[in-house]
C-alpha cells in the first residue's frame, strides 16, 4: 500500500534563496508515515498512548532536484520491510505535477515501549502492516 501526503512548502522551510533547506524533508517524511499508517487506520498518536514506539534507527536521504518556496509537494510513502521488532519504509517527495523524484529516502524504525526497550510489535498491528506490505508486492 502507498499514500500520498501533500502539502506547500512554507516559507520558514527555505533558504534566502526560496530553495528548501535539506533539514525540511525530515519532518516531510514523518508526515508521510503518519498519514500512511493513518490511511492503514493505525493512529500513531494511540500507539504512542498505548505504549508503543516507532524511533528512526537509519535515515538515508538523496537530493535529486531542488524544491522551492511555492512549491507543493508530494510525498509518497510505503512499507518495503517488516519484521517482528523493525519497520523499513521508503519515500519519494516530488514537486507537485513533477513526475521525476525531488527525493529518495529510506528509514529504518525499531518498536520500543515506553522505557524505550525494544519490543515486539502487536500480533494485531504485525498483521495488519503485513498485509499492508504483502498487498504493495
Amino acid at each position: 500500500m502507498r499514500s500520498e501526503s501533500r502539502f506547500p512548502v512554507r516559507y520558514a522551510e527555505t533558504d534566502q534563496m526560496g530553495v528548501v533547506h535539506h533539514a525540511a524533508y525530515v519532518p516531510w517524511l514523518e508526515q508521510g508515515r503518519v498519514d500512511w499508517l493513518a490511511r492503514l487506520g493505525v493512529n500513531y498518536a494511540e500507539l504512542e498512548r498505548a505504549g508503543i514506539f516507532f524511533p528512526v534507527t537509519d535515515l538515508q536521504l538523496a537530493y535529486r532536484r531542488a524544491l522551492r518556496f511555492g512549491n507543493d509537494v508530494r510525498v509518497e510513502t510505503r512499507l518495503v520491510r517488516l519484521a517482528s521488532r523493525k519497520l523499513t519504509f521508503a519515500y519519494r517527495v516530488y514537486a507537485a505535477g513533477d513526475d521525476r523524484p525531488a527525493a529518495l529516502a529510506r528509514s529504518v524504525h525499531v518498536a520500543q515501549d515506553a522505557q524505550g526497550r525494544i519490543r515486539r510489535l502487536p500480533s494485531s498491528l504485525y498483521e495488519t502492516l503485513l498485509a499492508a506490505l504483502e498487498a504493495d508486492t
